[in-house]
């Protein structure tokens, strides 16, 4: 097997993203690295309108990690990417309302991260990969944009159910003055 620089270029990419999502589902999942875990990320869940709270909190703790642990390895790669992307995109509506930048609380960094992991669904993960060793049997052409699609499709949904809960809160709150 030859491995080119863009291989090696893809594997880092892969292994940083990976890293990164992993410990945040960590946080989730298992309270590890100063994170809530599963408790408190289900409270943080239903202070932010996505309801139920620990099924939410299961869900992106999911996205980050098994999205983030599939990246890194290389298997699976588009579905790897595109459920990480979906968690991205949940937590980005969160931050939405602070505008972009990070240091005011905006979207930009899980906006990055979900473009980066959509980004290497669409590349591919090279070489150096799982998916490669297995003969791309989980990373198929036609699994790229079936993957995206399905979960920017379940994001919408999510997202669009979270926003009407915000909405009708904010509604109920005008009401009441």
């Amino acid at each position: 097997m030859c491995v080119d620089r863009h291989d090696v270029g893809l594997l880092m990419l892969r292994l940083g993203t990976g890293a990164v999502l992993c410990a945040h589902g960590a946080q989730k999942l298992f309270g590890w690295f100063d994170g809530p875990g599963m408790t408190g990320a289900a409270e943080m869940m239903e202070s932010v309108s996505y309801l139920p709270g620990r099924p939410s909190a299961m869900a992106s703790a999911a996205a980050e990690a098994g999205g983030g642990v599939l990246l890194a390895m290389g298997l699976a790669t588009p579905a790897a990417g595109a459920a990480a992307a979906g968690g991205m995109a949940g937590a980005a509506a969160v931050h939405a309302p602070h505008g972009f930048f990070a240091q005011n609380g905006g979207l930009e960094y899980p906006a990055f991260l979900g473009m980066v992991a959509a980004s290497i669904a669409v590349m591919g993960p090279g070489r150096l990969s799982l998916d490669h060793v297995m003969g791309h049997t989980l990373n198929r052409s036609w699994m790229v944009p079936s993957a995206l699609a399905a979960v920017a499709a379940a994001a919408t949904v999510v997202i669009g159910a979270r926003q009407r809960r915000i909405q009708a809160a904010q509604a109920d709150t005008d009401n009441a003055d």
